[in-house]
């Protein structure tokens, strides 16, 4: 990988993060943070079922622990929309928290496809 590819990654793993503490901060109400916990479950499936490697996600091939793999990691994922959601719905957090809480989660999202496309153009 390069170093400017690697130096925008980084810019974007922390400008998610930074958003993410400022949905707490802004509104001081640090609910929103629970949805920090779904960023850290999400690549756990990949690491312990699929060997470390996120190439399982897009072959059609199955088996016991390759589909536990991706179930646990889309449910993971669908968690990291859902709990800002809920917060939101049981009055635990305003809309503009829930709105940054999007912002961030669509960044980090935006930060691991480029690194998953970095690590595949690496392997060629």
């Amino acid at each position: 990988m390069s170093g400017n590819l690697l130096a925008g990654l980084a810019l974007m793993f922390s400008s998610s993060l930074l958003l993410q503490i400022l949905a707490c901060a802004i509104y001081s109400n640090w609910w929103p943070m629970l949805s920090a916990l779904m960023y850290v479950l999400v690549p756990m499936p990949c690491m312990f079922f699929g060997g470390g490697t996120t190439e399982y996600l897009l072959s059609r091939d199955g088996g016991g622990w390759i589909d536990a793999a991706k179930f646990l990691t889309g449910a993971s994922a669908v968690g990291s929309i859902a709990i800002p959601i809920i917060l939101r719905h049981a009055h635990l957090i305003s809309t503009g928290a829930m709105l940054i809480e999007f912002m961030s989660f669509f960044i980090f999202v935006g930060t691991v496809m480029c690194f998953h496309r970095a690590n595949l153009e690496d392997e060629w």
